[in-house]
């Protein structure tokens, strides 16, 4: 049980590691009600936001956010169950 929960946590650093980078990689966005109003305006006419660049860094970081959040759960967990 120890080696899982040593392997657990190495993935849940790269995990977090990793988190960190794709969020710092992306834009951030503007603030107040004009910058709201545009850029309601800019996912509505955007028609090929997932495909670029931006969107995929915006799909990438759901999914590690979820691997993340499954990867802390699960050592809990194991710690839970274990003692």
């Amino acid at each position: 049980m120890q080696i899982a929960s040593l392997i657990v946590r190495i993935v849940l650093i790269i995990a977090s590691v990793f988190l960190i980078a794709v969020v710092l990689l992306q834009k951030g966005k503007s603030a107040g009600l004009s910058g709201s109003i545009a850029g309601g305006a800019e996912t509505f006419f955007g028609h090929n936001k997932a495909s670029s660049m931006e969107g995929k860094l915006e799909r990438l970081t759901k999914w590690v956010a979820v691997i993340f959040m499954l990867l802390s759960i699960g050592l809990v967990l194991m710690y839970k169950f274990a003692g």
